[in-house]
């Protein structure tokens, strides 16, 4: 099932056309990369979703429903932590959902169970410090927090690791790994590797345009070369090595890094055993031996140039 749905959404500011003929799918429980450089339209996107914006043609479903600009009451299945969420600083995490458990209409009941279940979600559980003490990292969790108290069918974030240490990136990247059970989750980042660490479909975008689209596990497939990758140990001389591995019939190219050696292969399946055969046989002491996946920085660069 599609949780999101857009088909040929336009949008224009003036003359300038910044999102074009637009159309991608999230389905239920999983997680959307959502991909471009700054500029390339991921906040107008995001902001059409949500009815802040109205686009110009097209359409955008939640849950089957079209979302209308201004009052849209498909935003009643969506919950929103913005890149730089803002709170009253005087209050604690309890405190602070409490007040927005308020606001949307939730029982006493219910704002309670959910309150504790959440905060032991982003582990901010039995934390009494008010929000002004927090870092960028806990405000993070906390946003996650009340973006999900009230059970929302698609939860958005917009740039949710930017400007946080390696171990804040890790912390959210979790806790949103552990939502997808309970949500679907458009994830809006320009930070590849919190992608490919998570997400389990993408969305490249490009002067407004998609470019790129679908299953993580596919694209990698797609722009798959045949590459294996030898760390050479010791102290055996890498271009000796290199020499031979090159006369082999099945190898198109070599390269070299330190004691690194990248052969370029017809099939790297097939003619994996070959090398391996080739190695013993000569007695090269090998470190490490891969098949090369393709990142995603890789595949970016190359679909946005």
């Amino acid at each position: 099932m599609a949780v999101l749905e857009l088909d040929k959404v336009n949008k224009k500011f003036g003359d300038m056309k910044v999102i074009s003929d637009l159309s991608f799918q999230v389905t239920e429980h999983s997680v959307f990369g959502f991909i471009g450089k700054n500029g390339a339209g991921k906040t107008t996107t995001m902001k059409m979703i949500l009815g802040f914006l109205q686009q110009d043609s097209g359409a955008i479903r939640v849950c089957g429903e079209k979302v209308s600009y201004g009052n849209t009451k498909t935003n009643r299945n969506i919950g929103y932590l913005p890149d730089v969420p803002e709170y009253y600083g005087y209050m604690n995490p309890r405190e602070y959902l409490r007040l927005c458990g308020e606001i949307t209409g939730l029982s006493k009941e219910a704002i309670r169970s959910r309150t504790g279940e959440l905060l032991e979600l982003v582990g901010l559980e039995g934390v009494n410090r008010k929000v002004h003490g927090f870092s960028r990292g806990m405000k993070q969790r906390l946003g996650i927090a009340q973006a999900l108290l009230n059970e929302p069918k698609l939860l958005i974030c917009d740039e949710p690791t930017s400007a946080l240490d390696p171990v804040g990136r890790k912390e959210i990247l979790d806790i949103l790994s552990l939502a997808k059970d309970r949500t679907t989750i458009l994830f809006s980042t320009h930070i590849l590797s919190d992608v490919e660490r998570i997400c389990d479909s993408i969305g490249v975008l490009n002067q407004g345009k998609l470019v790129l689209g679908g299953n993580v596990a596919d694209i990698r497939h797609k722009y798959r070369k045949d590459i294996i990758g030898l760390e050479i140990g010791g102290q055996y001389p890498v271009e000796k090595a290199a020499a031979g591995l090159k006369e082999l019939a099945f190898v198109n190219n070599i390269h070299i890094s330190g004691q690194r050696i990248e052969v370029e292969v017809h099939n790297a399946e097939d003619s994996g055993a070959g090398i391996l055969a080739f190695l013993l046989k000569e007695n090269i002491p090998v470190i490490r031996y891969e098949i090369m996946e393709p990142s995603l920085e890789n595949v970016f660069l190359e679909v946005v140039g």
